[in-house]
């Protein structure tokens, strides 16, 4: 069994996530201890890890809601809950896609104040007037 920091220590999720977490009903079934504080075992922690990959992958908590409430109903949802998760994938490539873009900017604009730097190119700047 695991305890709530416990959970956190494995999961890189703050306790205040964690507690969120349970009180909107994200993680089913939560079990206390003696003394009332939350427990989980191996299954909710893989579970939270899943909520973790999920809320990286852009799911909001009521999408997350939604993919729990099919889980939870069984074989019969696994084409609904295909096509959740097919959306979130090409959300991410789209924007793998945007940020391959930016990377090639900054690697375009390093590139020239290297050679502005070097003497191999002259200093032009679209913000700076000259005269022409």
């Amino acid at each position: 069994m695991y305890t709530m920091k416990q959970v956190c220590d494995e999961t890189n999720m703050t306790y205040q996530a964690l507690k969120y977490y349970c009180n909107e009903g994200l993680i089913p079934n939560v079990k206390r201890d003696g003394n009332n504080h939350r427990i989980f075992n191996e299954r909710d922690l893989k579970w939270i890890k899943d909520l973790v990959c999920l809320k990286k992958c852009g799911m909001s908590i009521q999408e997350m809601k939604t993919y729990l409430s099919l889980c939870l109903q069984g074989q019969s949802t696994i084409p609904q809950r295909k096509e959740m998760l097919s959306q979130k994938r090409k959300a991410l490539l789209d924007s793998i896609a945007e940020l391959k873009e930016c990377v090639d900017y900054v690697d375009w604009k390093q590139n020239f104040y290297d050679e502005v730097l070097s003497g191999k190119r002259p200093y032009v700047s679209n913000l700076i007037r000259t005269e022409e």
